[in-house]
């Protein structure tokens, strides 16, 4: 496939269509992130956007294109959820019927949206993939305008004036880091980053388990494929446009795991007390990941979204309090009588410990017949409150250790 032109004009006029109708989100230097990584870093608050999303600018960019036969038809299009919900939010202010298919294990959260702004959504087909092929079909048996969620130039031109924001706001920046699923984002800011700054370093950002640019640029045949809480770029395989344009304009692509991700979401909680979904707390993952590399620079992030299932967010901070050691689990030791536990329990209590949760086991041990062990889950202020308040128990006269956690990143 030839590269068609996506231009920096054809950025310019994008920002001139969507102007009004979508948010200029904030680009903002974050302090504690930068005292964090070392670097000076600016985030791109993308999350901010109305449907919490980047994707409301490429949307509205080729629903505008449409001509009134194509309008009438109506659209289609395939998303794992942000897609979904630009495309549905825009038709549906723009009086145009929109259908959504969307893989079967998209988020609640997403699907209710959709669905909110009035599109009919189809749960079809385990990957964006297998989404995109249900969706065609539906397509040409019902006559609708097929909208791409990345390779189409509108929606790349539309996706790009999220780097002409940035630019504008910080022409200092040296560095971009970008998610990447189907390479829309990337190839848009690129297209708009590299024609206004030609040194500045274009960075993308994939979901270990999905290394699909990665693969397309450096060469390779990884496997592909898994859990991964950035659903949002879990694409087995980049656009062929958006490629097309990677291979000319990305620096490079960096790889980051599951950990990674979940830390970064935590952190935009804590820090910025915005929230990120995976994809979008991807960048800051890499930049987590790779201190160095961005050690003095100026670094702009893209938070590009905020779609994240609430139960699976609230799974993300507890986990990252176990693997902050402000959530611990003990074992102690105890005699099996009465008034023990309310002992250990003014124990913990005196050192400053929340216990919530706790177990007594007297069968499945093998301590003494009149012994017991009881775990108990702990909060605590961090790693050194958990060892003061163990130190405490044991000055008591119980054993007492720390359980492994593996389930968070743990050791």
């Amino acid at each position: 496939m030839t590269d068609p032109a996506v231009t920096l004009d054809d950025l310019r006029q994008a920002a001139a269509a969507i102007k009004g109708a979508v948010t200029p989100t904030p680009c903002a230097q974050s302090r504690t992130l930068s005292a964090l990584t070392g670097a000076d870093v600016h985030v791109k608050f993308e999350n901010l956007q109305f449907t919490a999303s980047f994707k409301d600018r490429g949307a509205l960019n080729k629903l505008l294109s449409l001509v009134p036969a194509e309008r009438k038809a109506g659209v289609i299009a395939m998303s794992a959820g942000n897609h979904a919900q630009g495309v549905a939010y825009h038709a549906g202010r723009l009086g145009i019927a929109a259908t959504i298919v969307m893989p079967a294990a998209t988020p609640n959260v997403k699907v209710r949206q959709t669905k909110n702004h009035g599109a009919e959504v189809v749960l079809a087909g385990e990957t964006l993939e297998a989404s995109a092929e249900a969706a065609r079909k539906i397509a040409a048996e019902r006559g609708l305008v097929f909208i791409h969620p990345y390779d189409d130039p509108k929606i790349i031109a539309g996706q790009g004036t999220v780097g002409l924001e940035m630019l504008e706001a910080f022409p200092e920046l040296d560095a971009l880091l970008v998610p990447v699923g189907g390479g829309g984002l990337i190839a848009g800011i690129a297209t708009a980053a590299k024609a206004l700054k030609p040194k500045i370093e274009i960075i993308g950002v994939e979901a270990a388990l999905y290394p699909s640019l990665h693969a397309a640029l450096k060469g390779g045949q990884p496997v592909i494929g898994g859990n991964t809480l950035a659903e949002g770029i879990a694409v087995k395989a980049v656009g062929a446009l958006p490629l097309s344009i990677a291979r000319r304009l990305v620096d490079d692509v960096l790889l980051v795991d599951e950990t990674a991700i979940e830390r970064a979401v935590q952190l935009y909680l804590d820090i910025e007390k915005t929230v990120a979904e995976g994809a979008g707390a991807a960048p800051l993952a890499a930049l987590l990941a790779f201190p160095e590399r961005f050690k003095g620079r100026k670094v702009g992030l893209v938070l590009s979204g905020g779609n994240i299932d609430p139960r699976l967010l609230a799974s993300v901070i507890m986990r990252g309090m176990v693997r902050d050691g402000r959530i611990v689990r003990i074992r102690v030791e105890i005699d099996d009588k009465p008034g023990t536990l309310a002992r250990v329990a003014a124990l913990v209590g005196e050192a400053g410990g929340n216990i919530i949760d706790v177990a007594h086991q007297r069968l499945f041990s093998d301590v003494p017949a009149k012994s017991a062990e009881l775990d108990l889950v702990v909060e605590t202020r961090d790693a050194a409150h958990a060892a003061e308040m163990m130190t405490r128990i044991r000055a008591a006269g119980y054993a007492v250790r720390e359980l492994a956690t593996t389930a968070a990143g743990g050791t």
